[in-house]
């Protein structure tokens, strides 16, 4: 437990210390965590924003510790893919999910085909603002997909969104790191950035929904 807290915290410290054990193999280690973190429903704990932050000032360094077109290629096509893949996973399994047997239990409150069926509206209503959004906010990032294959949201909508968020994602926090991950105040301080990159991921979705608010 002590290193699945002290990993996200100091990814940038054990992130280094990979490169130096595994060289060129780390690039499909970092594949393989944003695959994971953003298509596999069970693992919405691995490092998403930190682990482009940290890659990012790797390969800033001087001479690079990584190399950024690359790294920023694998990165967006693992995010891609993952999504595609929970989404795929959603659409196949979703329903029979939400198709609760028991007609009078919790299982028929959470989980019965009316909550599927407004969740379909809102995402043929508002679905591409929640993927974008839903990208940059931790653990929500690995469910939105799944919840949105499951409401059968359109397969060409979905993944046009998906692009985008994925692109924007990976692009915003793989060049933060690279344009701030080498300041000394960044790196003394990597704990407190890593938790200032999850207060900021809120901010998208706390903007949307004030101004829901105000609309209403």
């Amino acid at each position: 437990m002590p290193d699945l807290v002290d990993f996200p915290l100091h990814v940038d410290r054990h992130l280094f210390d990979l490169v130096q054990t595994y060289g060129i193999w780390v690039y499909g280690l970092l594949f393989c965590v944003i695959f994971a973190e953003t298509g596999l429903v069970v693992t919405p704990f691995l490092p998403g924003d930190s682990l482009l932050f940290a890659a990012g000032a790797l390969a800033r360094t001087d001479p690079p510790i990584l190399n950024g077109p690359l790294l920023a290629a694998l990165l967006f096509g693992a995010a891609f893919l993952g999504n595609s893949v929970n989404y795929a996973i959603g659409r196949r399994v979703g329903p029979r999910i939400f198709h609760a047997n028991d007609q009078t239990g919790i299982s028929h409150r959470l989980l019965n085909r009316d909550h599927l069926k407004r969740a379909h509206e809102f995402f043929e209503q508002y679905g591409g603002k929640a993927v974008v959004l839903g990208r940059f906010v931790p653990i929500v990032r690995t469910f939105v997909p799944f919840v949105a294959g499951a409401a059968s949201m359109t397969p060409r909508a979905f993944a046009f969104y998906n692009f985008i968020g994925a692109a924007a994602w990976v692009l915003l926090c793989v060049g933060a790191g690279m344009l701030f991950g080498n300041l000394d105040v960044v790196r003394n301080n990597f704990s407190l950035v890593t938790i200032g990159i999850v207060g900021v991921s809120l901010l998208p979705i706390a903007i949307e929904l004030v101004r829901q608010r105000r609309r209403a």
